[in-house]
C-alpha cells in the first residue's frame, strides 16, 4: 500500500480502497443492527477476494448465491480492486444440493427441529454432544446439509455444504428448510429418537415391549430397526398429523410456485 510525505511526521498511509455492497433482503439479518439498511461500505486488501469482503460484512458464504460486480456475475474468489458495486443475491429457492440422496446433520441447538425433520422422513442425523470440528467431518464424509444457527460454523472453509437456519420455534425452522430444499417427504419411516428407519410389525412381537391396554387398543405398529423403539398412533398422533400435513403442504406449494419435483409422500 503507498504512502506520501508529510512534512510533519513519517510517511502516512493512504486509506485502503472499498467497495460498495447491496445484499438482499433475506440477508440483512446478518449485519449488525446499523447496517441493516443493506448497503454497506467494505474495504479491501491487496489479498481480498470477493467471498472475503462479504463474510467480513458478517454474511457466510453459504448463505450467498449470485454476486454480482458491476453489471457483471462474479465469483466469490473475484478480486476486487476497490471502487466496484456489488450486488450480493440470497441463495435461490428450492435450493440444489449436489449428489444423490438429501440428507441432513444438525447441530447441538436443533434437537426440536431434527425430531420434526425425522417425523416427516428426512434423513437426519443429530448429536447432543459434537463439538463443531467433529461436526464438519461427519457431514463431509457423509455428504450431508449441515443445518446450524452458528455462523462461524458456516464460514468453516473446509466445510462440504452447510444451511443457515431461519425461525426461534421448531415449527417456523421447519417451514424454513422445507421451502430452501423442497426435499421429498416420507412421514413415518424414521425413528424420532435414533434416525432409524421403522418397520411394520405384528403383535405378537411387541407383546413384551407394549402395555397390554395399548396392544388392546391400537392395531398398527411399527418399530425401529436401530434402536428397536416401538411407535403406534397414540392421543398424541393429532399434534403430530397436523405438522405432517404442514410439511406435505409447504413442500407442495414450493414445488408448485418453483416447478420443483415436490413429496410424493
Amino acid at each position: 500500500m503507498s504512502g506520501s510525505d508529510s512534512p510533519d511526521g513519517p510517511p502516512v498511509a493512504s486509506a485502503a480502497p472499498t467497495v460498495t455492497l447491496t445484499l438482499a433482503d433475506d440477508l440483512h439479518r446478518f449485519l449488525p443492527p446499523r447496517l441493516r439498511a443493506g448497503r454497506v461500505t467494505a474495504a479491501v486488501a491487496d489479498d481480498s477476494t470477493l467471498g472475503h469482503v462479504v463474510e467480513s460484512a458478517g454474511v457466510p458464504l453459504p448463505e450467498v448465491g449470485r454476486l454480482v460486480v458491476d453489471g457483471a456475475r462474479a465469483e466469490a474468489a473475484y478480486r476486487p480492486r476497490g471502487g466496484e458495486a456489488v450486488e450480493v443475491y440470497a441463495v435461490a429457492r428450492p435450493q440444489q444440493v449436489p449428489g444423490p440422496g438429501l440428507r441432513f446433520l444438525l447441530d447441538v441447538h436443533l434437537g426440536a427441529l431434527a425430531r420434526r425433520m425425522r417425523l416427516v422422513g428426512l434423513d437426519t442425523a443429530y448429536h447432543n454432544d459434537c463439538d463443531d470440528p467433529v461436526l464438519v467431518e461427519q457431514a463431509n464424509a457423509e455428504r450431508r446439509v449441515l443445518l446450524t444457527q452458528d455462523r462461524g460454523l458456516l464460514r468453516r472453509r473446509n466445510l462440504w455444504f452447510g444451511a443457515y437456519v431461519r425461525g426461534t420455534r421448531p415449527d417456523a425452522q421447519l417451514d424454513d428448510l422445507l421451502r430452501r430444499f423442497a426435499p421429498e417427504l416420507a412421514p413415518w419411516t424414521r425413528c424420532t429418537s435414533c434416525n432409524g428407519p421403522l418397520a411394520a410389525v405384528g403383535k405378537e412381537s411387541i407383546v413384551d415391549d407394549v402395555e397390554p391396554r395399548t396392544l388392546a387398543s391400537f392395531d398398527t405398529f411399527a418399530r425401529c430397526t436401530a434402536c428397536r423403539r416401538v411407535y403406534w398412533h397414540g392421543s398424541h398422533g393429532g399434534r403430530l398429523d397436523e405438522i405432517v400435513d404442514t410439511a406435505r403442504r409447504t413442500v407442495a406449494h414450493t414445488a408448485e410456485a418453483t416447478g420443483a419435483p415436490g413429496t410424493p409422500g
